[in-house]
């Protein structure tokens, strides 16, 4: 079987070879779903999975823009659309310097599992430009945005392909994105999702990625009769995804000692409570500074620079900022400080050796494909309330986020059963996610 996965790579790589984050997500997937692919014979000989890695569709395109001083700038935009065989094109808009092919072909690849796993008619696509929007004023953030629509909407429309927000890309973006391309197509429809109350967004949506990593969390921990009430949670990044886990972690009972960014991370002993978080959340969203920042208001907390938060003992991590932010030697010091369950709230935050120590120790360990699909999810239901021309309250979408997070979770126990007690959720959610991608693209013939 090896061999099989081994020469399904090497054809993988022949073509992305300079893509490493790219080849790193399609080699986790491959590892579990073609063993599963050789023991059904409905798939054999079909190449679904090779059909799959390859986007398709892949759009470059040149985004220039003036600054406030009037100087031209460019910078390049990308929309990746993966997959299409179970509805529309879906998945955010990423803008951040660090942006390029093999980013975006990862994250539209991991998309399009993660939309199959919310049982809701979404294709997967991925897509951003390498622009950096920190220190950027927002006339120069509204320019960038009108640019980068002005390219991009010749390529969605919402039963096409149906952008929303990532890293960079947050309420104000999507005002500016959504304005242009309406100007520009001359209608009101729901072709991003994030968007404003008042303008066709939906409640519990900035939540929704936080809320339902936690709630997955939550499914693994009944699994082992076990909650969240009293148990310590160390959360990596201090963004919407990281500040809405630590709310409903708060909410569950639980303590919450640190968040992050890139220059570090804090440490309250003391417990992150809901005037702390209030406190953070103002401080990133409105004042965009830094979490070192904490430290100047709540003396007891400790900043440490450069550094991430898998030292600090813990019963539950998060890690809810970036890609391979984990690695082998921080799982290792979670588990030796008493971690029992990792929740992904960003997308392939752990790498590979780090997956290879949770799944040794056989703790609770879910991808973020599965754990994080809430933000997806409930884009999917402001989808639904755009298409009905009504919104639901904020009760009803948690409900339904609930309900979509159970589901989830109960695919991944389908596929992930040992058999002896363990649930690997990494094997669950990819095959979970193959299935309903790989039926679809049978039943459509070769497209």
């Amino acid at each position: 079987m090896q061999d099989k996965i081994n020469t399904f790579m090497d054809e993988v790589r022949s073509r992305n070879g300079h893509e490493p984050e790219f080849l790193q997500a399609v080699q986790e997937v491959a590892e579990t779903v073609i063993p599963y692919i050789a023991s059904q014979e409905i798939y054999n000989g079909k190449n679904i999975l090779l059909r799959m890695v390859e986007p398709e569709r892949a759009i470059t395109f040149r985004v220039p823009w003036v600054d406030d001083d009037g100087e031209i700038h460019v910078n390049r935009g990308y929309r990746i659309q993966m997959n299409s065989a179970i509805g529309p094109y879906k998945g955010g808009l990423r803008f951040h310097p660090t942006v390029d092919m093999s980013i975006l072909k990862f994250l539209a690849f991991e998309q399009t599992f993660k939309n199959s796993l919310t049982t809701l008619p979404m294709g997967g696509g991925k897509g951003g430009a390498d622009f950096d929007p920190k220190g950027k004023s927002d006339d120069e953030i509204m320019r960038f945005c009108h640019s980068f629509m002005s390219e991009l909407f010749r390529h969605i429309g919402p039963n096409t392909d149906i952008p929303a927000g990532d890293i960079g890309v947050g309420g104000r973006e999507i005002g500016f994105l959504f304005g242009m391309y309406r100007k520009l197509r001359n209608e009101f429809t729901g072709v991003l999702t994030g968007k404003g109350l008042t303008w066709g967004g939906s409640l519990i949506r900035p939540e929704a990625t936080g809320y339902g990593t936690v709630y997955f969390a939550e499914n693994m921990m009944k699994t082992k009769n076990d909650s969240f009430d009293g148990k310590t949670v160390v959360i990596s990044g201090s963004g919407n995804v990281a500040q809405f886990a630590a709310e409903k972690a708060l909410h569950l009972g639980a303590k919450v000692v640190t968040l992050s960014d890139s220059s570090g991370y804090i440490l309250d002993e003391d417990g992150i409570d809901e005037e702390k978080l209030e406190f953070v959340m103002t401080l990133k969203n409105e004042k965009r500074g830094r979490i070192s920042e904490y430290i100047d208001t709540y003396s007891n907390a400790k900043f440490f620079e450069g550094e991430t938060p898998w030292e600090v003992p813990c019963d539950i991590a998060l890690p809810c900022a970036t890609q391979n932010e984990l690695n082998g030697e921080d799982a290792q010091k979670l588990l030796e400080n008493g971690c029992i369950c990792v929740s992904e709230g960003a997308n392939m935050p752990s790498m590979p050796e780090a997956i290879a120590e949770f799944h040794k120790a056989k703790i609770l360990f879910a991808p973020g494909k599965a754990s994080n699909a809430g933000g997806v999810a409930t884009s999917g239901l402001e989808m639904s309330q755009n298409s009905l021309r009504m919104s639901w309250s904020s009760e009803e979408v948690d409900n339904k986020l609930k309900d979509i997070m159970n589901d989830i979770h109960e695919k991944c126990l389908e596929y992930g059963d040992d058999g002896n007690g363990f649930t690997d959720y990494v094997k669950g959610a990819n095959i979970a996610g193959f299935v309903k991608v790989a039926d679809a693209m049978l039943a459509q013939g070769v497209v």
